[in-house]
């Protein structure tokens, strides 16, 4: 039978490396002069990219980042201004735009990725192809059931 604290531990575990890569990320990315925020925005786009082809509203993003609205806003406005996202009415609700990430926005996030590779490549020099699949299986996993069920609460 398996610890019963070892999901907490699991879970406790993902937190310290999301706190230790964005400290290193920040760092990484503030001569792009994209600080974590931004880029996590970005991604969030990058990886619907085709999906979404409408754009997404601000309260969409808050609701899938499970962020408060009004940091979302200005995190937005911050991309809106240095042309990475780009805004359009949106057809069915004219309270709210429609954002969706711009041929700058694309390219300022490839830039991101680029500087974080080395630091990535050195993480897991030490692994295998075989290990990090595994690794990453897993936590397709974990994450896979956390939208499902925070899709599910609501």
């Amino acid at each position: 039978m398996s610890d019963p604290a070892l999901p907490f531990r699991i879970v406790n575990w993902i937190g310290i490396i999301d706190q230790l890569a964005g400290s290193a990320a920040n760092r990484l990315l503030a001569p792009l002069d994209l600080p974590m925020p931004q880029f996590i925005l970005l991604n969030h786009f990058s990886n619907r990219a085709g999906t979404e082809a409408g754009g997404r509203t601000v309260m969409e993003l808050a609701a899938a980042l499970q962020q408060p609205q009004p940091g979302i806003t200005k995190t937005v406005q911050k991309l809106l201004d240095k042309g990475f996202l780009a805004e359009r009415a949106h057809p069915q609700d004219g309270r709210s735009k429609l954002l969706r990430m711009t041929p700058k926005g694309v390219a300022a996030h490839q830039a991101a990725i680029t500087a974080l590779m080395p630091e990535l490549a050195r993480a897991f020099a030490g692994w295998s192809d075989k290990e990090k699949r595994r690794l990453f299986a897993d936590l397709d996993r974990l994450k896979v059931w956390l939208d499902a069920d925070r899709d599910a609460r609501g």
